[in-house]
């Protein structure tokens, strides 16, 4: 398994790329950020400025979307900074959510999304892809490399991904929802001809170390609540379009029974004001949060199921601890060994 971490593109910048030189210094491989143009400062400005300032970690959004760019635009940011930084960019797409909602958008269709994620991947590897009737490619592109990871939580988007994606994000941390989405996307790709061994799996959630005081879990508790909310969002659009009832776990659309809006002014803030409906238990499962050996312990059987990459969200008032105790405790104790002689 290995790591990545999650912010928001909150000024000032230099605190932004200072994280990420930390977040390298301790091992974790991405540096991610949201992609929501209006809420948040322009992600691609920073990810150029993070990339001069560090030297081996990836960076990319989590996540954009197929409405607000151009999907050429995309491909062609993400031929430039590869051609500038040395191929060191990931992709995380899916269909929108505050990006499109907050000018009064909609997420796209999946057809959209499927249509996407071909032609970005293919430009953004110094490919050739038919658009509107022509074949186009950068001529100035060479061997430009980026793989493309789909968040998805529905039966159809997961269908989608199994059958495109070259990594899923399931922005969730439950164990058994995990089980569950995980062997969807595989099946998907089997049906499709595919090798779901050659997709990378990855859960994305708020991780929170805590000095193993019930008032210490309590508070970081009440610090990564609002993800259930941001998570709420696209479980109230998969009971509206499959009901309650549907074969998606319940363990991850029963908590949205009492949710009477969302306000997206507060969206991924700690401490936001919309976000009672969620239960602590909600929050426990969703996300990482304890001691290092909790860490550890919960990790431990997510990668036991198929996840290959965490991606912990930054987004609370312990980001240096938390990332100093990855560092030295939790990300040495996930890596696979290397033996130095047999």
């Amino acid at each position: 398994m290995d790591f990545g971490v999650v912010v928001q593109v909150n000024p000032p910048v230099p605190r932004i790329v200072s994280l990420a030189r930390l977040a390298e210094e301790h091992g974790f491989a991405a540096f991610w950020t949201y992609d929501s143009h209006i809420l948040w400062q322009e992600p691609y400005v920073v990810h150029a400025q993070i990339l001069a300032a560090t030297t081996l970690i990836k960076v990319g959004p989590m996540v954009t979307n197929p409405a607000t760019r151009d999907w050429t635009v995309t491909a062609s940011t993400f031929a430039t900074l590869n051609a500038s930084f040395g191929n060191r960019t990931i992709c995380g797409i899916g269909r929108g959510d505050s990006a499109v909602r907050v000018t009064g958008g909609k997420p796209t269709t999946l057809a959209e999304l499927r249509e996407a994620v071909h032609v970005i991947r293919e430009l953004a590897n110094s490919r050739p892809v038919e658009i509107n009737g022509s074949t186009i490619r950068f001529p100035w592109s060479r061997g430009s490399q980026l793989d493309v990871w789909v968040a998805a939580y529905g039966p159809l988007a997961l269908k989608l991904t199994g059958e495109v994606g070259d990594g899923f994000i399931l922005q969730c941390a439950d164990p058994d929802v995990a089980r569950w989405m995980i062997a969807t996307v595989r099946q998907a790709a089997e049906s499709a001809g595919r090798d779901p061994d050659a997709i990378t799996f990855c859960v994305a959630a708020p991780f929170y170390v805590t000095d193993g005081t019930a008032a210490g879990r309590a508070h970081a508790r009440d610090q990564c609540r609002w993800f259930g909310g941001m998570v709420g969002n696209h479980v109230a659009d998969i009971v509206a379009k499959y009901g309650a009832d549907s074969e998606v776990p319940h363990a991850l659309t029963d908590y949205i029974k009492g949710r009477e809006g969302y306000d997206y002014n507060e969206h991924g803030r700690a401490g936001n004001t919309h976000v009672d409906f969620v239960p602590d238990e909600i929050v426990e499962r969703f996300c990482v949060i304890g001691s290092a050996e909790d860490h550890k312990a919960k990790l431990e059987e997510m990668k036991a199921i198929g996840v290959d990459h965490f991606a912990g969200y930054l987004d609370h008032d312990n980001k240096e601890e938390t990332l100093r105790v990855y560092g030295e405790t939790v990300i040495p104790a996930l890596r696979d060994p290397i033996i130095a002689k047999v």
